[in-house]
C-alpha cells in the first residue's frame, strides 16, 4: 500500500478547492482519498500512485482551476507541497 501526501495548506481559491482536488484526484487515480484539514493522503497501490504521476495530477488540476500562473507543486522526500509562485517585481 503507498501513501502520498498532499500538503495544499498555501492553495488559495474559490470555495472548497481542497475538496475539488481531493474529487479529482480520486477520479484520476482510483485510490482511496482522504482529506485532514488541509493535507490530501492518497492511499492505494499501482502505477496509478507513484510520485511521479500524482505530481503530473496535481499540476493537471492546477491548469485545469486556471491556477498554473500562481501556484507550482514542489517534491519533498515524503510528500508533494502546492507553492505559491514568487515573482521578482520590476522597479
Amino acid at each position: 500500500m503507498v501513501e502520498m501526501k498532499i500538503n495544499a495548506s498555501e492553495l488559495k481559491g474559490e470555495g472548497k478547492i481542497v475538496d475539488k482536488l481531493s474529487d479529482f484526484l480520486k477520479e484520476k487515480t482510483g485510490g482511496d482519498v482522504s482529506t485532514e484539514g488541509k493535507t490530501v493522503i492518497v492511499k492505494g497501490e499501482g502505477e496509478a500512485l507513484s510520485k511521479k504521476y500524482i505530481r503530473i495530477t496535481v499540476k493537471k488540476f492546477l491548469h485545469k482551476q486556471e491556477l498554473t500562473e500562481t501556484f507550482k507543486v514542489i517534491g519533498d522526500n515524503e510528500a508533494l507541497k502546492i507553492k505559491e509562485r514568487k515573482y521578482a517585481e520590476d522597479d
